[in-house]
């Protein structure tokens, strides 16, 4: 029992004891740094302290018992692997202290560097250096930078200011001009400023750092960033973050040292290669925060070719043994090559596709595991336009393509304003210098990100990636004035407002409004593309890849479609019937004036009247509908609007009558109707007259549409054609309301279908609560079920859609009460119990009870996911969603093992 506890309480790994399969208790960074520590690659000594130390201390506030005297342990024997201690003032041992989350948030948690520096080991580093004084006080003056933005939450800002200043005073743009005494003095300001935001002296005990440090960074998986950030990448709230504690090497200490970040392929098209930034004499952080414009890395075989092979080397082993792109962190340390972190790399959604299939090409890995790597989101990216460039634009600027995609937008400076015009509606792009981790939410915000500095591995790279957003970064021929709200370059000034074009596959940025084409993929799913014959990786990637889902899925995937147009398009798309055609949506438009006739008819002979009208109209539709499916099945809502959207607006009627009366006009024919549209006026209109209870109010309109659809089919199929119907009676919540419409259903098709062979099922949405949970009772008259999540779910969280979601979802998201709306990703314990619930006990009534979603779930990638579990026949959803839904039905056939596509 004792052994047991011991275990359980462990909180502090080294790296020897960990491995790459413990990211749940390592996070990703420590477990990978043990991994490689375990491959016998070069990894400065350190541990890991457990995300479960992290939960542990978020809950209860205070470090967990036995923590303390772990960490002092394992520093011990750090020290000893060393031959250094923390803090000695002759022969200092430094250490990073960095987050490390079990999915990659770039940028979003803390790190502190040179943790251990003081005023008396400053003294000891120089002499370690060989005397080189100006590398020791560079490397307090971050310590302090870095210790006093994380730890303490001293403005940021203040030090640039101060670092600013020095530079000025000293005549130069870059910080590598400051010598020892200007960083000396650059030091006692930080000092000032910590002092005055803290009311302390910065700390000199280095164990007080240390334990500071990992205070902060535990508190940093709130962060309002993270926070943030975990909401956009869907990552769970509960996980915490590990903390690394590494021994510092430094790739500062001039020109035979450096600090890079290296692809094992282009995370931006797949493309095999060598990709990656080089700084020379810089510490890490440089690198990543953009603020010097980085080298090739191919730049490192010239400055130091022992270091570049060897790294080359432990790249190309490094992919083999992860079987996938691999981000590294490396520094180089007077021509000693260190590796600071390797994790699976954040990729675009083009270079993703492109990446699996060449890895099965490799022989590493399968086409299942290929089709796990790829995303339903990722492919609806790769259908987003781009830009149409056969006319006269010419780019004023070129940068590095770090995010593909084609954005246009009104120039923003701020992540601010960025936020608040994109909440009016407009389309921004966010242009910085280079963006930091509180930039989050105007990335978020904007359509795309151009930075003057940086390169493909800055943060605005990285994150910009991760998000799927356009990302032009290191146009360093533009010149930005934040405070003037402009940019310059070229001759030209851009002010805010502006618009500009930014390609993030070229780089190349444009003056003014770039018009878009489609791109190449959906030209594929339209079939003007032949994948076998086309010289586009991407684009045989994706075929490739669909394919497989194809074989591998379950579920079928039909599409919504309301015309022939819709229909032949979904078809191109790969849909597989029409899983919902709302016939209310044929009554808009010059008809509406029959339908308010038929609603508000006084009589038997008008409303026989609009129903003639109506039918030749309605039987047209569906014929050019079942045209262009040949066959496959056809689900035919009967109407379902909420009554108001037939009937003139109320408030403008009265109006209308009150203007005419005062001015002596005959308004007899006027007051009658506003008579019938105040008796039929519904307070809650989506709760009132529709669906189902319209069929049973209004004699015949159910009979008409019923008719039209037979008709129809039979038509088709006397021609030469194929028909497949299915109707669908909508809002039913008792199955006497369904029995009353298939009765006379029944009739009207064996009158008209004779001895044609059209065969009509007839069936049933559900979409209301109380037809979930009494679908054993509807299954009895039910030959189908069609869930409703739309309606499913605003009846089942009593909220209305219309209002709700500018009202108070963003508060609700922004308190963690929601992870994303119910209305985007299906609410799995409730709203999607009640479609378990149904599925089950429909089943169980009647077990060839066909099952599908015609919701707007049926196209979320999450959502497809839970339909399969629950054992749906198809989802549908519209078409430009069809090639997502059929890619994610293949995914969820497939095993979940594997590397996690996030």
């Amino acid at each position: 029992m004792a052994a047991q506890e011991t275990v359980e309480h462990k909180y502090v790994y080294d790296f020897a004891e960990g491995n790459k399969d413990l990211k749940d208790l390592l996070g990703g960074k420590g477990a990978n740094l043990a991994e490689m520590t375990n491959l016998g690659l070069p990894v400065p000594p350190g541990f890991t302290i457990t995300t479960e130390a992290c939960k542990a201390y978020l809950t209860t506030g205070r470090e967990p018992d036995g923590l303390a005297g772990q960490i002092e342990a394992h520093l011990e024997s750090l020290e000893r692997a060393m031959d250094r201690r923390l803090g000695d003032p002759d022969d200092p041992l430094l250490v990073s202290v960095r987050s490390g989350a079990k999915f990659s948030m770039p940028g979003m948690m803390e790190t502190v560097l040179n943790v251990g520096l003081n005023d008396r080991s400053v003294v000891g580093l120089s002499a370690q250096a060989g005397g080189n004084d100006r590398f020791a006080w560079d490397s307090y003056r971050r310590l302090i930078q870095m210790f006093g933005k994380t730890v303490c939450e001293v403005p940021g800002e203040e030090f640039e200011h101060a670092l600013d200043e020095a530079k000025r005073a000293k005549g130069t743009k870059n910080d590598l001009d400051l010598d020892a005494d200007d960083l000396r003095g650059l030091v006692d300001a930080y000092k000032q400023i910590f002092a005055k935001h803290t009311g302390r002296e910065f700390p000199q005990e280095p164990r007080e750092q240390l334990d500071l440090a990992i205070r902060a960074v535990f508190d940093s998986w709130n962060a309002e960033r993270a926070i943030l950030y975990r909401r956009q990448e869907r990552i769970p709230a509960d996980l915490g973050t590990a903390v690394n504690v590494v021994s510092m090497v430094f790739g500062n200490l001039g020109p035979d040292s450096g600090t890079g970040v290296a692809f094992t392929r282009d995370p931006g098209s797949g493309a095999q290669g060598i990709y990656g930034d080089y700084l020379a004499n810089a510490q890490g952080e440089d690198v990543v925060a953009g603020i010097r414009n980085t080298v090739p890395l191919q730049e490192l075989e010239r400055l130091d070719k022992t270091s570049y092979d060897q790294l080359l080397g432990i790249m190309a082993r490094l992919e083999e043994h992860y079987k996938d792109l691999c981000d590294i962190e490396f520094t180089i340390e007077r021509g000693k090559l260190w590796m600071l972190q390797t994790r699976v790399g954040k990729r675009t959604a083009a270079a993703a596709f492109v990446i699996a299939g060449q890895l099965v090409d490799e022989g590493l890995i399968d086409l299942d595991e290929a089709l796990h790597r790829v995303n339903g989101a990722q492919l609806a990216q790769l259908m987003f336009p781009r830009f149409q460039l056969d006319h006269d634009f010419q780019p004023v600027a070129t940068g590095i393509g770090a995010s593909p995609g084609a954005a246009s937008g009104k120039v923003v400076f701020t992540s601010a304003r960025a936020v608040e015009l994109a909440a009016e509606g407009e389309a921004v792009i966010l242009v910085r210098r280079e963006t930091n981790p509180d930039d989050l939410n105007g990335m978020i915000a904007a359509k795309g990100i151009l930075t003057s500095r940086g390169g493909k591995t800055s943060h605005a790279a990285v994150v910009a990636r991760g998000m799927g957003k356009t990302c032009v970064s290191g146009a360093d021929e533009i010149e930005v004035n934040v405070p003037a709200k402009t940019f310059t370059v070229g001759g030209h000034t851009v002010g805010e407002g502006d618009v500009v074009s930014i390609d993030g596959t070229t780089g190349k940025v444009y003056l003014g409004e770039v018009p878009v084409m489609p791109s190449e993929v959906v030209q594929y799913f339209e079939g003007s593309l032949d994948p076998e014959h086309i010289d586009n990786p991407l684009v045989r990637a994706v075929h490739r890849i669909m394919t497989h889902a194809d074989a591998a899925r379950r579920l079928r995937v039909r599409t919504n479609a309301d015309t022939g147009a819709d229909a032949a398009r979904a078809r191109r798309f790969g849909a597989e019937g029409i899983g919902l055609c709302r016939t209310e949506h044929m009554f808009l438009g010059d008809r509406r004036e029959l339908v308010e006739r038929l609603i508000l008819a006084s009589g038997e002979r008008e409303r026989e009247d609009a129903l003639a009208a109506l039918l030749p109209l309605q039987r047209a539709d569906f014929v050019e509908i079942f045209r262009e499916m040949d066959g496959l099945p056809v689900t035919v809502r009967l109407i379902d609007p909420p009554l108001h959207e037939f009937l003139p607006p109320l408030e403008q009627l009265a109006v209308n009558v009150a203007v005419a009366q005062e001015r002596g006009e005959d308004v007899a024919k006027e007051e009658a109707l506003l008579s019938a549209v105040r008796r039929m006026h519904e307070e809650n209109p989506m709760l009132g007259l529709r669906g189902v209870r319209l069929g049973l109010v209004i004699p015949g309109l159910f009979a008409m549409q019923v008719r039209a659809i037979a008709e129809a089919a039979v038509a088709v199929v006397r021609d030469g054609g194929r028909a497949c119907p299915e109707i669908m009676v909508p809002l039913v919540g008792a199955v006497q309301e369904l029995e009353t419409v298939r009765a006379e259903a029944e009739k009207i098709i064996a009158e008209v279908v004779g001895d044609s062979g059209v065969e009509v099922l007839i069936g049933t949405m559900i979409e209301v609560p109380r037809a979930a949970l009494t679908a054993g009772q509807i299954a009895e008259a039910a030959e189908f079920f069609s869930f409703g999540t739309n309606d499913l779910t605003q009846m089942g969280w009593g909220f209305s859609r219309d209002d709700v979601e500018g009202a108070f979802f963003w508060r609700y998201l922004e308190l963690g009460i929601f992870g994303i709306s119910p209305f985007e990703s299906i609410d799995a314990d409730g709203v999607g119990r009640l479609v378990r619930i149904a599925a089950e006990e429909g089943r169980a009534a009647r077990p060839g009870l066909k099952l599908g979603v015609c919701g707007e779930h049926g196209g979320d990638p999450d959502s497809v996911h839970f339909f399969h579990e629950v054992g749906l026949d198809y989802v549908s959803c519209s078409p430009f969603r069809v090639p997502v839904a059929r890619l994610e039905a293949g995914r969820a056939a497939i095993s979940t093992t594997g590397s996690d596509s996030r």
